[in-house]
């Protein structure tokens, strides 16, 4: 008899071997510079990313990084489309790989937010677009409807949209030179390609909408080019909102195909979220509301998947994975209030878990 992995089993994905499936969700900071050298990585992100190292998680995953300055959610996202910026991730992610408790692996989360680019940060005090006096950009977006009370986009043109591509592919490409151990493109959240897949965002009757083929395009070709320029040994995962919770969006039978050709193009785990693509949608958040959608993503697309989203408890974590709901648990909130969090969890499942050897004293929960 088989018995099914749990949380702490290991997984490997193409030719990178991760120690357990409790993984680091990407979390925004709005902590990079945001003066002369904007998307720059700080401190702020070493202590914040190091510390889950030392905590035990096997792999994590950056914050949502901006392939262009348009793509940036805030002035003060992290970026990685210039060589400073990806010397300074190197100096991250040299850290990561050298005081990981369990041989921590640290995969780059590369984003474009479209329409709901140049957005104050949540801490600013301020809501809403930045304006142009103030820092802001012009944004883009499939159409030139806007987010709720955001600023109107500029509607995308043909080679606007294959400029994004290039983006990404760049991106990619610096993202080897920084030393991440893996890539996750990130399709969801409201942001750029999630806007292109929404029927409820994406009205274009070009090859780049008008239906689920058309709608998808340009997650599929930024899937190709990145593939394209990483090492065949590298896994590549996507990130995707699998539902929109609402009527005429997004669910789980249209994102298991989704993920069925991203399969096939070379993505090896889909990381399943939700939400985002209009405002004030009806969304459950509950704890592990989204599992259900990674065992549907799973199941019916063939692929991987991690399930993410009020994960909180050790023996929830655990039963995501046996029951075969899905290959990995992405942990966010828990691992801000926890940064042990994995080996707290190790002990509650009646394992043990290495302590980085300055934190030795401290096992034995």
């Amino acid at each position: 008899m088989v018995t099914a992995p749990g949380l702490f089993d290991p997984i490997t994905l193409r030719g990178l071997e991760v120690s357990h499936r409790g993984w680091v969700a990407a979390m925004c900071q709005y902590s990079a510079d945001d003066g002369h050298t904007p998307g720059v990585p700080t401190d702020w992100h070493l202590m914040h990313l190091g510390q889950f190292a030392a905590g035990g998680a096997a792999l994590i995953v950056t914050e949502a990084t901006a392939v262009s300055r348009q793509g940036m959610i805030s002035p003060r996202d992290t970026g990685l489309y210039t060589t400073e910026q990806a010397r300074t991730w190197r100096r991250i992610t040299d850290f990561v790989h050298s005081h990981g408790a369990v041989d921590t692996k640290i995969g780059v989360q590369l984003a474009h937010a479209g329409r709901k680019a140049s957005c104050y940060w949540p801490f600013s005090g301020k809501r809403g677009s930045v304006p142009f006096q103030d820092g802001g950009w012009q944004t883009v977006g499939p159409t030139d409807e806007a987010f709720g009370s955001y600023a109107q986009p500029r509607p995308m043109t043909e080679p606007d949209i294959l400029s994004v591509i290039e983006d990404f592919r760049r991106s990619a490409g610096l993202a080897l030179e920084a030393g991440f151990d893996t890539i996750e493109i990130h399709a969801a959240h409201r942001y750029l390609l999630h806007q292109f897949q929404s029927p409820l965002v994406n009205n274009r009757t070009d090859r780049w909408g008008g239906d689920e083929e058309g709608g998808r395009r340009l997650t599929l070709e930024v899937i190709d080019a990145v593939r394209g320029i990483i090492p065949d040994s590298m896994p590549l995962l996507l990130r995707i909102s699998a539902s929109d919770w609402s009527d005429g969006g997004l669910d789980g039978h249209s994102s298991a195909r989704l993920a069925a050709q991203a399969a096939a193009r070379g993505v090896d785990l889909v990381d399943v979220s939700s939400g985002g693509a209009i405002p004030n949608a009806a969304i459950p958040a509950e704890q592990g509301y989204q599992v259900h959608l990674a065992a549907e993503v799973r199941s019916g697309g063939g692929v991987p998947t991690g399930a993410v989203g009020l994960i909180n408890d050790a023996g929830h974590a655990d039963h995501v994975i046996r029951s075969g709901s899905a290959d990995a648990v992405l942990i966010a909130r828990a691992a801000l209030r926890d940064p042990h969090w994995w080996q707290r969890a190790a002990a509650e499942l009646g394992l043990e878990l290495p302590w980085a050897p300055q934190y030795e004293r401290a096992g034995g929960f």
